[in-house]
């Protein structure tokens, strides 16, 4: 496919990056991809959306190198492999997820929500990695908003929240959640708005060396 595009958005909490990739994408005419996810991999594998969910963007409660004997690739062939609890592993997640991801990367183009996408198709050579931020006054309303928090209780979800993603991309990716090293590009929503910030991603991918 000709002039395939593949961008991978990581935010923090209350940044708007859900809403920003959403307009990324229909700015492009293209798909975004965020718990979407879990409804194909869902389908793909035969396994339940709700079994999938319970272990989303987890980090594992299992030894780090699991994936690498025997989940990944079992998991692709065997939809009824549980735990002793009936439930998927994180490490199961991860892998069924990244098959998913890597199978629409490899068939068409797409925004990519979370989920380190941007590591999984970090062979893909259309990949244009991008992360946002915000000031956290504005996090704190945006979330305050959304979920119907006081203040003090939307900086607490916050923070819970950012914990448990920091965990779960350093965990699968051996990299740093947020590090500017790891992304193409990292934009503060707060300096440029929303939309302004979509149309700058939209730019910087249309003038990237590649």
């Amino acid at each position: 496919m000709e002039n395939k595009i593949i961008i991978t958005v990581g935010r923090q909490i209350g940044s708007g990056g859900l809403r920003i990739a959403r307009m990324v994408a229909e700015k492009l005419g293209i798909e975004v991809y965020d718990r979407n996810l879990l409804m194909l991999a869902a389908k793909e594998s035969g396994i339940s959306q709700e079994i999938l969910a319970g272990s989303d963007e987890k980090p594992a409660r299992i030894g780090r190198f699991a994936k690498f004997l025997g989940i990944r690739s079992s998991i692709y062939t065997d939809a009824q492999m549980y735990s002793d609890s009936n439930m998927l592993s994180e490490d199961e997640v991860f892998a069924l997820q990244s098959k998913v991801i890597k199978g629409i990367a490899s068939k068409g183009s797409g925004v990519f929500v979370g989920r380190c996408a941007d590591y999984v198709l970090r062979d893909c050579p259309e990949l244009f990695s991008v992360f946002i931020t915000a000031d956290m006054q504005d996090r704190i309303a945006r979330v305050s908003e959304r979920e119907n928090l006081t203040a003090e209780e939307a900086k607490k979800y916050i923070e819970t929240g950012q914990k448990r993603r920091i965990e779960y991309y350093n965990y699968y990716t051996f990299k740093k959640w947020g590090d500017s090293a790891s992304y193409d590009i990292c934009l503060n929503s707060s300096r440029f708005g929303l939309e302004k910030t979509a149309d700058l991603i939209i730019e910087m991918h249309n003038n990237r060396n590649i």
